[in-house]
């Protein structure tokens, strides 16, 4: 099984949707905890549901489960925390959420995790495929730049 991800700042909307045109896409997963106010336009909820239709003929989902918590975020964000103690926090946290039980793991076929990061090593986004990829086994992982 293939699983994408991409991020979406630094790229404009031209980039970002040429980026995604892969074969074996067949869906995008919004893994931000807040989808309605990014600076991007073409990130927003409504507007990014559309654009994954309209251009890419995908289905766009939208899973906070997958995403951290307020909390987790602004003691990273705004509050400049540590990566290392914010990656064990999230990966304790998508561990207690059992992630790898509760996903519909058909859907996680072909799809790509959105979230707002250009790349993914200080990315939520990644931790979630190689948590999945070390639960499943046998997920391949394609951070798209």
């Amino acid at each position: 099984m293939k699983l994408f991800t991409i991020g979406f700042t630094r790229k404009s909307a031209h980039e970002f949707f040429s980026a995604l045109r892969r074969p074996g896409l067949e869906r995008v997963i919004d893994v931000r905890l807040n989808n309605v106010s990014q600076l991007a336009g073409f990130t927003k909820r409504d507007d990014l549901k559309y654009f994954c239709g309209a251009i890419l003929a995908v289905e766009y989902l939208h899973w906070t489960e997958l995403a951290p918590t307020q909390e987790m975020l602004d003691a990273y964000k705004k509050n400049r925390g540590d990566w290392a103690e914010y990656e064990k926090k999230f990966l304790s946290l998508i561990a207690s959420r059992k992630i790898e039980s509760t996903l519909p793991k058909e859907k996680m076929a072909g799809a790509c995790l959105l979230c707002s990061e250009p790349t993914p090593e200080h990315c939520h986004r990644r931790l979630v495929a190689e948590y999945l990829q070390k639960k499943w086994g046998d997920l391949e992982i394609e951070h798209i730049l």
